[in-house]
């Protein structure tokens, strides 16, 4: 008789830790399957920004022309909210074959003397040899060490001829890498991307523009940079900038630097 009940009172021990193991298991499931109603929202509020930030991302940065007018840089690398700072900055150099932003120099000088990672970049016109725009840019630019890659800015074509537009991009391209030794970054929205450039350039890291994205472009190739908003606000700056993410973290973003 001792021997039965020892016997029913081990089964019910086991039955309990049975149905223990079997709730912790469906905790973990349930944990599981119901994880993405708990992840942060795809973007953020920053009143001080004046927009919504792609949650996410740890390295944001603006890019400025003489649109922006004269910058105040020193306030522009001090902004700091939460966790969010201006960590690089895309400065318009040139413009077709005789062009230069008339802001370009005190730009690029004071955003450097703030401490702010640079790079500088191209506004492609299609209707023009793509070679001597590369000339042109390099002379104007002297990028060293230390300085984002050069960045093709490519929108339109003017009427070009797709099969031209793409030459005179590739021999922009071309010409470019080979002074610098890295490949250029290629900026331009989805839309141009996927009718003009897709397929020939795939290879080159891209900086894709698309505003009203969930929380991504809405592109399947791979991006580097995402230019999210065009109404951001920072301190040093009058009126509208352009808001930018980096995909990746510090050591990725190290690898879109001149070396």
């Amino acid at each position: 008789m001792a021997k039965k009940k020892r016997k029913q009172k081990r089964r019910r021990v086991a039955q309990k830790v049975f149905l223990y193991l079997s709730l912790f298991a469906l905790v973990l499931v349930a944990g599981w399957y119901f994880s993405d109603y708990f992840e942060k929202p795809p973007f953020v509020s920053y009143p001080e920004f004046g927009i919504m930030l792609p949650s996410g991302f740890r390295i944001h940065g603006i890019d400025v022309s003489k649109y922006q007018s004269a910058i105040g840089w020193p306030q522009v690398a001090e902004m700091r909210v939460d966790k969010v700072k201006i960590g690089f900055v895309f400065i318009k150099a040139t413009e077709g074959i005789g062009n230069i932003d008339p802001y370009f120099k005190r730009n690029w000088r004071g955003a450097k003397q703030a401490g702010l990672v640079c790079g500088a970049y191209h506004f492609f016109i299609p209707t023009r040899s793509g070679k001597a725009q590369a000339q042109h840019f390099i002379e104007m630019t002297q990028l060293t060490n230390g300085d984002l890659r050069p960045v093709l800015d490519v929108e339109h074509t003017y009427g070009t001829p797709k099969a031209i537009l793409q030459q005179r991009v590739a021999d922009w391209l071309e010409a470019v890498e080979k002074e610098y030794g890295v490949k250029p970054i290629i900026y331009t929205n989805i839309n141009f991307y996927l009718n003009f450039l897709a397929g020939r350039f795939d290879g080159y890291p891209l900086w894709v523009a698309h505003y009203f994205a969930d929380n991504r472009p809405r592109i399947t190739r791979e991006w580097s940079f995402w230019q999210h908003s065009e109404k951001g606000k920072v301190n040093g700056i009058r009126g509208s900038v352009d808001f930018n993410v980096f995909k990746g973290d510090s050591a990725d973003f190290n690898k879109y630097l001149i070396p």
